[in-house]
C-alpha cells in the first residue's frame, strides 16, 4: 500500500508541474494576443498582473517539485 501511495504522490507532483507549465504558457499566449489587439502594447495593469500570476504559479510548482529552474527562468524572463 505504501508503494501505491508513493506512486500517487509522484504522479500528483508531476501533474502540478505540468499544470504550471500549461498555466504560464497560457498567460503568455493571452499577453501575446493582447499585444496584437492593442497595436503592440499590453496595458501595464495586465503586464503587472500577468507577472504576479506567473510568479505565484512558479512558487506553487516549486513548493511540490525540485528542478523547476527552467520553469522559473523561462517564465520570469518574460516582460
Amino acid at each position: 500500500m505504501a508503494d501505491n501511495n508513493l506512486e500517487v504522490e509522484k504522479m500528483l507532483k508531476d501533474l502540478i508541474k505540468v499544470n504550471a507549465v500549461i498555466a504560464t504558457e497560457l498567460i503568455q499566449l493571452v499577453e501575446n494576443s493582447s499585444r496584437l489587439v492593442h497595436g503592440g502594447e499590453v496595458p501595464e495593469t495586465c503586464r503587472v498582473q500577468h507577472r504576479a500570476l506567473r510568479e505565484e504559479i512558479v512558487q506553487i510548482a516549486e513548493r511540490w517539485n525540485e528542478g523547476c529552474e527552467t520553469l522559473r527562468d523561462h517564465n520570469l524572463a518574460h516582460d
